[in-house]
């Protein structure tokens, strides 16, 4: 979210920043990750981390974050970045039906011809529905992340990398 912490963090060797806010919580994050010239996740939110999860409202979820990020996009090739990959914000400002909604319309951000990255693993989205706490949650997040690449995600962001694996290689076989 700080082009400062980005800074430091890529003159270490990161060669990646995944970013919650799209550069908009600091005017000079497009700037710091086009002079790196590293791939640059931009991520829609409403709201802020501290209220993002009070009441969230959309009109259409899907349309919303779309312009969103399209107009985030815009942005970052003005600004000199790349290499752009696009995150809905599961939990980020959503309740469980929006969240089930972005990930049944995942296939409408592919027209934005970029990849997409989905970070669903053992969320509040998945917690809810079925009445368990992260640590329980496994199951899931598997059905969840396999739901989201059948509906157009390239990158999955996952904290079970085994399960992950094995779902994105049952997905690619079914799919061939």
């Amino acid at each position: 979210v700080h082009a400062l912490v980005a800074k430091q963090v890529l003159d270490t060797g990161v060669h990646m920043i995944n970013d919650i806010s799209a550069g908009t919580m600091d005017s000079q994050m497009i700037s710091t990750v086009s002079t790196y010239k590293v791939p640059y996740i931009i991520m829609h939110m409403q709201g802020t981390p501290a209220d993002m999860q009070k009441e969230p409202v959309y009109e259409n979820v899907t349309l919303q974050v779309y312009d969103f990020l399209r107009e985030r996009i815009e942005a970052c090739r003005a600004g000199g970045i790349t290499d752009t990959i696009i995150d809905v914000g599961f939990g980020f400002g959503k309740n469980v039906k929006q969240n089930y909604t972005l990930l049944r319309n995942l296939k409408y951000f592919s027209h934005l011809n970029l990849p997409i990255l989905v970070g669903a693993s053992r969320k509040s989205m998945i917690c809810k529905v079925l009445g368990v706490n992260p640590d329980k949650a496994l199951n899931g997040t598997t059905v969840v992340n396999t739901l989201a690449l059948m509906n157009g995600a390239n990158v999955l962001r996952v904290h079970d990398v085994k399960e992950a694996t094995e779902a994105i290689r049952i997905f690619k076989t079914y799919s061939n």
